[in-house]
């Protein structure tokens, strides 16, 4: 049976067609090459049969069609090569009605279901709907299959400048959430510019999923046009790491990429040949969902580990809780736990947030990004219980003290040295165990009272130190105290690295905020992506800020873009003393000269106001104060860049 022919409008005049000329017009999804030779307007398919060559990017020449890209020749209106070969051009009907030129092709087929529709539909069944990155030629496949989902609203999908920024958005997204979203990229190139996200995800245990395209199956090997074997790059970063093969169990092997990424808190990578991501599948292969497929983590450490701890605890007078980031979505059980105990809470610089510096009990971060408070009750405990904290060299926890250590990952036990008491199980349900059967039973001291004196002597030495010169700019400390003010209680705030990092560990006193950083990669340029994924996470249900130096802005300042695309309404503090301070400061430290460290920075609020932004720009104290409440007030993305001074942290 004929199919229907439906005529498509490529042309509203004939005056957009000079004679002698051609160009790339579509009807439906086909590529039309459009001519206008000899009076008469023709059209042929738009792929040259050698290469794939756009012959509408091409040009008349000597009365033939050449194909941009090799010089083959093609008549202008039948498609026919001279010298009687038969690598000719299929033509299509074309009719002009009034001053309108119409082509016609015949219907297009229903969608047939392909292996990237079976595999992004097992993705969001398992819940994985939000996704960033750049679509390009070789993950076409993809990108239509996440575009089919994202019209039936089952996924948001976010096109990026660059797909590094797709890797931090996606691990930002899993910080705050504990759930993965999808960075993807193109062969080659497209996709080892994830890499260094991955990584970040990776050392901060998070989990993430990566999709990459990959060159057609049959050029492997021959050193192809963005050739890189993905797998095998991504070995040593993806704790899942497969192609897909024509043959193989498409459904099963998404599903096993996002248990993966779960369970183990890690990277999953799957990438995509490009001849494979179109394969038409089996009427029997279906989407997987998760039912079934995934234990519940409730589990409850060894009875005899647990009850050496209650003993350490029954024995304690003055303990101290300190919570790391692996504690982050169980704050309410260890509050109230702290609070059955009169105990400080300490937080790492990565669990900053999960106790606000408001809560009586709560005494700010540990370590070198840390306030003088927090060291001190970790000095003058005698025992430390620690909750989902890694131990690292920069958060400083002392193995001098009796140690009991929570955590639901047995290899992060005991990890640096011996602790006192290990309890392998879910940091909630150890919690509640604790709490239930110490309850009337300790003897510890209330500690509440020499928390709000150390307090008061931490803000007096912050005022003192805000009265230092600042003439040659406006002390960080400055900043962070306006930030103490005005940022929004229920704000997500993501963090840089650098002078400015640490700054604000030591300065800004949260509250009900979430905080996200670059803990173990420590890699600059962090904060304005990762704040991106944030908002992708909680749309517009909380506000989203960040904070960066002007290194670190400078890494993704493109992004601006993305975040005015999507009317992202994030709130971007910049820390701008034209230097990589952090660098600097370790140069003198090390009694070297300071080198190569200056940076030559545009007027970035100039540049934010220039992507559609709002960009403010404030260097002198009194102002810093009005220009952030206009920053907070304003509907939409806005950059606060603060002339700040290098010697001032």
């Amino acid at each position: 049976m004929a199919k229907k022919m439906v005529w498509h409008k490529v042309l509203d005049s004939k005056k957009d067609l000079p004679e002698g000329r051609v160009k790339t017009v579509l009807a439906d999804h086909k590529g039309i090459c459009l001519t206008h030779f000899e009076g008469k307007f023709s059209a042929l398919d738009n792929r040259c049969p050698h290469q794939g060559g756009p012959l509408g990017e091409g040009s008349i020449e000597n009365g033939m069609l050449r194909c941009p890209w090799h010089g083959w020749d093609f008549h202008p209106c039948t498609g026919l090569p001279p010298g009687g070969f038969d690598d000719g051009i299929d033509t299509f009907l074309v009719k002009e009605e009034g001053d309108a030129v119409y082509v016609g092709v015949e219907k297009e087929d229903e969608h047939q279901r392909t292996v990237s529709d079976v595999m992004v539909e097992t993705m969001t069944n398992w819940g994985v709907d939000t996704a960033f990155g750049m679509v390009g030629h070789s993950n076409l496949g993809v990108a239509e299959a996440m575009m089919r989902q994202e019209q039936q609203g089952k996924m948001r999908f976010y096109g990026i400048r660059h797909e590094g920024a797709a890797a931090f958005a996606a691990s930002g997204y899993a910080k705050l959430t504990g759930k993965p979203a999808v960075c993807f990229g193109i062969a080659g190139p497209g996709s080892t510019n994830m890499y260094t996200g991955m990584w970040d995800a990776k050392v901060d245990r998070v989990p993430l999923l990566a999709l990459s395209g990959s060159v057609n199956s049959q050029v492997v090997g021959t050193g192809a046009f963005q050739e890189v074997d993905l797998v095998r790059a991504f070995e040593s970063v993806a704790n899942f790491n497969h192609a897909v093969h024509e043959n193989g169990k498409h459904a099963e092997l998404m599903s096993l990429a996002i248990k993966s990424s779960i369970i183990n808190r890690d990277v999953s990578h799957i990438t995509f040949p490009d001849e494979v991501q179109i394969v038409p599948i089996e009427d029997n292969e279906t989407a997987q969902t998760p039912e079934n497929r995934i234990t519940p983590f409730n589990i409850s450490p060894p009875k005899e580990m647990m009850a050496k701890a209650k003993e350490m605890i029954l024995n304690s007078k003055s303990p101290a809780i300190i919570v790391g980031h692996g504690s982050r979505f169980h704050a309410s059980a260890i509050i109230e736990f702290a609070e059955s105990l009169n105990c400080p809470v300490i937080t790492t610089f990565k669990g900053k947030g999960i106790i606000s510096d408001k809560h009586p009990l709560g005494c700010g971060v540990l370590g070198r990004s840390g306030t003088p408070i927090a060291s001190w009750f970790m000095n003058e405990s005698d025992l430390l219980i620690v909750f989902g904290a890694s131990f690292s060299n920069h958060t400083g926890i002392t193995p001098k003290k009796p140690i009991i250590q929570v955590d639901f990952d047995p290899m992060a036990l005991s990890k640096f040295h011996k602790v006192d008491c290990a309890l392998w199980g879910e940091i909630s349900v150890t919690v509640d165990e604790l709490k239930t059967d110490l309850k009337g039973k300790t003897n510890t001291e209330n500690r509440q009272e020499e928390i709000a004196q150390r307090w008061a002597i931490w803000r007096e030495e912050k005022s003192s130190r805000m009265n230092d010169d600042q003439s040659n700019g406006i002390s960080s400390i400055a900043v962070f105290e306006a930030m103490n003010k005005l940022t929004p209680k229920d704000a997500v705030i993501t963090v840089d690295v650098g002078n400015n990092a640490y700054s604000f560990g030591r300065y800004f006193e949260a509250t009900n905020q979430s905080v996200l950083m670059s803990g173990y990669l420590g890699s600059i340029g962090f904060a304005l992506p990762a704040a991106m994924g944030a908002w992708a996470a909680v749309q517009n249900t909380r506000p989203v800020w960040s904070v960066s130096g002007d290194g670190g802005l400078g890494q993704y300042l493109s992004e601006l873009t993305t975040l005015v695309k999507y009317n992202m309404p994030i709130k971007h503090i910049l820390i701008n003393n034209s230097e990589l301070g952090k660098i600097s400061k370790e140069q003198r430290a090390g009694e070297h000269d300071v080198w190569k460290t200056s940076l030559h920075n545009p007027n970035f609020a100039d540049f934010a106001n220039n992507c559609g932004a709002l960009g403010i720009r404030v260097e002198k104290p009194e102002d810093l104060i009005p220009a952030m409440e206009k920053m907070k007030a304003h509907d939409g993305p806005a950059l606060l860049d603060i002339i700040c001074n290098v010697d001032l942290i």
